[in-house]
């Protein structure tokens, strides 16, 4: 597959004003060309500057459809919830006419809540336009985790699954996420990573012969090249 493409900024500001810029465009093009836009973002402590940029951008918003790369297995009034950091940092501004698919559902399990989100999610307008990825310092990247029971399933790219459960030790939690399939299927696959410690987790994970990490995997997988939005 091809090389994904760096872009990089001399601040973190100038990535999220640019990573914003850059969705915007594709979810206004998603809106002429079919009326609606679907769009997936991650959770965690990188993303909130570029979730501030993107809910000033003018379009159509109750047009987009935004859901969750992955999600703890815990309801929104959880401080760990990524539902509950894009309600409050995304879904705000121009973007709070937009509608949220959430990943997380009330269930006896996190294979049962997996399976009531697979099921909400299969009527929506696949594929995504973008999806927004983050990484963390093991290479991880969705919660594809390297120590994740089932990787290889949740990297399949034939999996007819859009939501799987994960159980992983490095996790902590229960988590949901998206399959490779439904990520690396989107218009715009990009990564988004901040700092010189990421940038060379990415760089020795693109470099490596052997023992892919899963942002490798997703990387190597994607039909179109994926953009890598850095900033130190």
């Amino acid at each position: 597959m091809a090389a994904p493409r760096w872009n990089e900024f001399g601040t973190r500001d100038e990535l999220a004003a640019g990573l914003a810029a850059r969705v915007a465009d594709r979810l206004r093009a998603a809106i002429a060309r079919r009326g609606t836009a679907f769009l997936a973002v991650s959770g965690g402590t990188t993303p909130g500057r570029f979730f501030a940029a993107l809910s000033k951008e003018t379009l159509d918003w109750s047009k987009v459809i935004v859901t969750l790369v992955d999600e703890r297995f815990v309801p929104e009034s959880s401080p760990r919830s990524n539902a509950a950091l894009a309600r409050a940092n995304l879904l705000q501004n121009e973007a709070a006419a937009a509608r949220f698919a959430p990943l997380f559902h009330e269930a006896a399990t996190v294979e049962k809540g997996a399976d009531l989100a697979d099921a909400e999610l299969k009527p929506l307008p696949w594929p995504l336009d973008a999806a927004i990825l983050g990484m963390g310092g093991d290479g991880h990247t969705a919660s594809f985790f390297p120590d994740a029971q089932g990787l290889e399933a949740l990297l399949d790219p034939a999996s007819a699954r859009l939501v799987m459960p994960v159980h992983s030790e490095s996790a902590g939690e229960a988590r949901l996420t998206l399959t490779l399939p439904a990520l690396v299927g989107a218009e715009l696959v990009a990564v988004h990573i901040e700092g010189t410690e990421k940038r060379s987790v990415i760089e020795a994970a693109l470099g490596a012969a052997e023992k892919p990490l899963p942002i490798r995997t997703v990387l190597d997988r994607a039909p179109r090249a994926a953009e890598i939005y850095w900033a130190p």
